[in-house]
């Protein structure tokens, strides 16, 4: 693993693969702030995330917050500066999700998927990189998903918040570029986390399905996707930015 210093945000980290690549990142040897959504349940699985990291002998802040409210966000990085340092390293990994037949989808439900899974990363890194001042060889991960490129049937306000998160990614590296600041994104495939075994507990059959899907022959797991951001954020990825990586095993070629 790499060994660097400095202050990594993730949002969305209580478990799955925001969990992992927190604690990957801690590994690394970056201070890190743990994002929650403002939930009972949630914050306690977060501070699990930090108590994991400080028993490893790391440095962690939980910091709950609503990524899709501004002020919500502007009191999260301010904390984060106060208690950790300015952020150096921005993983926006926080997605609301939602399975509706397209003619279903309410408005409400449309407008709360598009405030979090696009909004919310506009407003983070507006907020982390607006000003001149940053870090040095800062760098933002943006977080899609396959179904960006497969399509969603019962998932189209899910599916096209994830297609513009591409989109997102390659205009801001275009923004940022000259600054030193690269911007990249990850594309995960059908990642065995807590959520989805709570979803579909069957197992078993849910592999079948993606074994005739994927290239490799074996679930893909959290930590995957926590190596290869962990690259995107590090030195040897310095001459990459505006790209999107796909962690799914195979399944969608680029």
């Amino acid at each position: 693993m790499m060994h660097r210093t400095g202050v990594a945000l993730v949002t969305g980290a209580s478990q799955g693969i925001g969990a992992a690549i927190a604690r990957r990142l801690a590994a690394d040897g970056e201070f890190v702030a743990i994002n929650s959504y403002p939930d009972e349940d949630m914050i306690a699985a977060a501070k699990k995330v930090a108590a994991d990291i400080h028993s490893a002998g790391g440095k962690a802040a939980v910091l709950p917050a609503d990524i899709s409210d501004p002020s919500s966000v502007d009191t999260m990085f301010t904390r984060c500066e106060a208690e950790l340092g300015p952020v150096g390293s921005l993983v926006l990994n926080a997605a609301a999700t939602g399975r509706s037949t397209w003619h279903e989808i309410t408005e409400h439900e449309w407008d709360r998927m598009a405030d979090v899974n696009l909004k919310g990363l506009f407003l983070c890194c507006r907020r982390a990189f607006a000003r001149s001042g940053r870090p040095e060889n800062s760098a933002i991960v943006t977080v899609s998903s396959v179904q960006a490129k497969l399509g969603a049937p019962d998932s189209l306000h899910y599916a096209t918040t994830k297609a513009g998160i591409i989109g997102f990614t390659r205009s801001l590296a275009g923004a940022l570029g000259p600054r030193g600041i690269r911007v990249n994104c990850v594309m995960p495939g059908a990642i065995q986390t807590e959520a989805e075994i709570a979803a579909f507990p069957d197992q078993e059959q849910v592999a079948q399905i993606m074994f005739a899907s994927q290239m490799l022959q074996r679930r893909g797991k959290p930590e995957d996707v926590a190596s290869v951001v962990s690259f995107l954020l590090g030195p040897d990825s310095s001459f990459m930015t505006g790209q999107t990586v796909c962690v799914d095993g195979g399944w969608v070629l680029l």
